[in-house]
This record gives structure tokens, sequence and C-alpha cells, in this order.
């Protein structure tokens, strides 16, 4: 099997060509083809629900714990044998800036497997409530914690390796089974974790299942069959209301991690300069592709001039670059699909009366690949659609606020509620406007909360549940409750 063109699905513990043949992962800082990925069909998606229904129902996995543990830290490791080539393999098929490898694109995700293991090994299974005598009955009480079953991961292509891990991790550690189906632009991703789990850990067949395509639509498989248990998806806002439409059917368990139009909030102690760069920074890397970055800007109205200038003008050296490049902080955009929307919500924005302080277009030096300037729209209100709907590309929207109490009104006047963050001078009182936000994660002058251990997810139609952390571990279990009599 050849590393650097083809990769094969996960099937029952096996590596496998898909019965659809194979498709083509491209390049989008080039537009180059990279290689082949298997193309699952229908009929290997039902052979590897199967494979992981069998895995949970007739074998030990979900309650050998040690076991678990270990395994989890086999794939860790194993992952960790390949980081360059998986880095350098990240950066071609996500086109991913070579800094966030070093970060939440690879290194991160692979080192929290680690915090999975070790949560398995120091996680109360089993509490006990004591003695009572409900009805008059004595009886010894205990609440036990177990795994749902067979987990279907649906993912997309923005963090693959961040979000595939994100849910095996937990899942895996909880005793469950997993069917993990990634989105098509991104394959290779997600197919080199079932090469590494075949060849490199202990981890029993049928316990993980790879099943890339070019389907867009063959996850909605894993919403529909009553073999899974539980379904744990990351996407667009749209697709996660189908996801638990469909999945009602039989009632399933659903995670869902969603969209976003996330408000960096300026306050009017804040140093402008500093805050304005780093808004300018943070929206943009990665050409803006991440649900939780925070694509509004909101700072006061008689410094709006001021932090126009200001965040276009470090847009401007940022700019659009190679992602291969260390210096790199805007790649390019996944797929051509996705430059026309971005370039559909530009065309929009001027439609509603806005203007560009910087950017608005393709750059002009660059030929190939599906690239989008780093872009700031002055001149919207909340109202407009671009500043209310994901538009995940490098696109930042300015917008004026009148104190505290009206920017904490404009960011939270959207159907969205994932993350946020506030800058100031006092820092009692951005924690205070903080606190006011309806949002799942806050930043406050800088502060960073990813990592294993921070649980991670939205209010509102940002979705339903948490990832990471202990709470983003329990979305995976059961509670049981054991009475026995005295």
């Amino acid at each position: 099997m050849s590393r650097t063109t083809d990769r094969l699905l996960l099937l029952d513990g096996r590596l496998v060509p898909g019965t659809g043949g194979s498709f083509e992962t491209i390049n989008p800082a080039t537009e180059e083809v990279l290689g082949t990925a298997a193309d699952a069909t229908a009929a290997d998606m039902d052979r590897a629900i199967g494979a992981a229904r069998r895995a949970f129902d007739e074998t030990g996995w979900a309650a050998d714990h040690a076991f678990r543990a270990r395994c989890l830290r086999q794939l860790r490791d194993g992952l960790r044998r390949r980081a360059e080539e998986l880095r350098e393999m990240t950066i071609r098929e996500v086109g991913a800036p070579r800094f966030l490898t070093f970060g939440a694109q690879l290194d991160a995700p692979v080192g929290d497997l680690g915090w999975f293991a070790d949560l398995v090994e120091s996680y109360a299974w089993e509490s006990d409530l004591g003695r009572a005598e409900p009805m008059g009955m004595p009886s010894h009480r205990r609440v036990r914690r177990e795994a749902v079953g067979v987990v279907g991961a649906i993912t997309p292509w923005n963090f693959p390796h961040q979000i595939n891990l994100a849910k095996l991790g937990p899942a895996l550690a909880a005793g469950n089974t997993v069917v993990l189906k990634p989105a098509p632009d991104t394959p290779w991703c997600a197919a080199v974790l079932g090469e590494v789990i075949a060849e490199e850990t202990d981890i029993p067949a049928g316990v993980v299942n790879v099943v890339t395509s070019s389907d867009h639509g063959l996850g909605a498989q894993l919403t529909r069959d009553p073999r899974v248990d539980l379904v744990s998806f990351t996407g667009s806002t749209a697709t996660g209301r189908e996801v638990m439409a469909s999945a009602a059917g039989t009632l399933k368990r659903v995670f869902l991690e969603l969209g976003g139009k996330s408000a960096f909030i300026v306050l009017d102690d804040a140093d402008l300069r500093a805050a304005c760069s780093y808004a300018a920074f943070s929206g943009v890397a990665h050409a803006g592709q991440g649900c939780a970055i925070t694509t509004r800007i909101l700072v006061p109205r008689e410094r709006y001039a001021e932090a126009a200038e200001i965040t276009a003008g470090t847009l401007a050296k940022l700019g659009a670059g190679d992602p291969a490049d260390d210096r790199t902080i805007c790649g390019p955009v996944i797929s051509a699909r996705q430059r026309e929307r971005v370039e559909g919500y530009l065309e929009l924005a001027v439609k509603e009366g806005g203007s560009f302080a910087c950017g608005g277009g393709r750059p002009a030096d660059r030929d190939k690949g599906f690239w989008i300037e780093p872009t700031l729209i002055t001149g919207l209100s909340n109202e407009a659609r671009a500043a209310r709907e994901e538009i995940f590309g490098p696109v930042l929207v300015l917008l004026p606020h009148d104190g505290d109490d009206d920017a904490v009104r404009i960011a939270n006047d959207s159907p969205y509620g994932l993350s946020g963050a506030v800058h100031g001078g006092d820092v009692e009182r951005a924690r205070s406007v903080a606190r006011r936000l309806r949002t799942g994660t806050v930043s406050v002058n800088g502060g960073v909360w990813y990592g294993a251990d921070v649980p991670f997810g939205g209010y509102k139609q940002s979705g339903i549940g948490r990832e990471m952390g202990v709470a983003g571990f329990e979305e995976y279990l059961e509670t049981k409750a054991i009475a026995e009599g005295l």
C-alpha cells in the first residue's frame, strides 16, 4: 500500500478498498491532485455499522478500562511517530498554515489522547449513594456509568485531526465503538487514523471503522440506522438540523457542534491597536475556517474609523500566503465551492451597503488554488446578513457599539452562541462583560480556552452538548441506577 497516493477504509479491523472505487483529494493551495482515497458506498457503511455493533455486543472492550487506556496511548504514540509525515500531509490536504499544525491542527489533539487515557483510569465509574428505605424497603443504591454503544462520528474538513480525535478519544475512552465518516475534502486525515489503528495498536477489529467517501450524504446512514446509538456531528447548523431530525426516527442521542458568528468586543478602555490587531490575526487564521473564530469586531463608535484603519492595516500585512511557509497565517479556503460561497457573501455585503476597508476578492498574484484576500467589511449594521450568517472565510465585519450594554446586546443578537472575546483595560469589567455573553466559550484579553480538559460547545443554534473535558467524555456515557435489597 502506498503511503503517498492511496488510502483505504478501515472496516472490521482490515484496511480495504471501497466498493465505489476511489476519489481524488486536492491541494487547495495549488489545485494539485495529491492522490486518492477509498470511495465507500452504502454497502461499506452497512458493513462498518455491523462491525461496530458486533464489537460492542460481543467483546469485552466496554468493560476493560485498563485495556482501553493502553490502546489510546498506543494510538497517540503511533500518530506521534508519523508526526512529520502527517504535518506535511495536513498542510497539503487541508491548506492549514504550518504554524497551526504545532497546535490545534495536529500536535495538540494527538497529545490529548493521553488525557483521555488518564481519565479512563481516574474516572469514578460507579458511585455509592448509600442506604435508604424508599417506600419502607431497605435498599443500597449505586449509580454506574456505562458506554452508550455504537457511535456514528461525522466530521468536517476544517480541523480534521482535532475534530476526528475529539470524537474518537472520549468515545473510545468511555467504552464505545465508532464509525467515523469524515468530510470528502480531507479523507487522508481520517484514513491515516485507520492505518495507525490497524498497524500500531491493539484496538480490536470493529471497534473503530473509518469510512471515507466522495458522497457528502453517506453519513446520513448513521443517523437512520437503529444499530447506531449516538451520532456525534460537527458541521453547519443547517446540516445539524437534518441530523437531529433523522436521528429522531430511532430516538438516538445526538451531540451537535454547529456554526458560529462570534463577537470580539473591544471596550472603550482597551488598547485599541493591540485589540484590533489581535482580532485581525485570530479572525483570518486558517482563512477564517473555524466555527469559533470571532468574525464580528465590535468597537466603540467614536473610534470606529481608527479601528477600521488599524484592522485593515493588519490584514493587509498578513495577506494570503503559502500554507507551507512558516510565516503564513491565512492560507486558502478548502475548495472552489467554498470560495464561491465566500464570494457570494462579499457581493451580498456590497448590496447591503457595506464596503471593503481591505481585501474583497481574490489575490491578484495567484491564478491557482482557492484563495480569498483577508477582508474587512465596514458600514454594515448587525442586521445585515453578512454580519449575521456564518461565512467560513477570511472575512471580518466591523460594527460600532455605544458602551458595554450595547456591545453585549449586539453580541447576543445572533442565532448562534458558540464563542466570543472581550478586550479591556479593567480586567474585572471585561470579566463582567464576558459573563453576560450567551456563548459556550469566551476569551478575555487574549486568554486561550482550548484544551483537552475544557468543554467546548455552544448555546442556541450553535449546538447541543459539549466536546472535550469531562463533560465531553460524559456525552458518550449512559447512567444506570442499581438498588440492592437489604
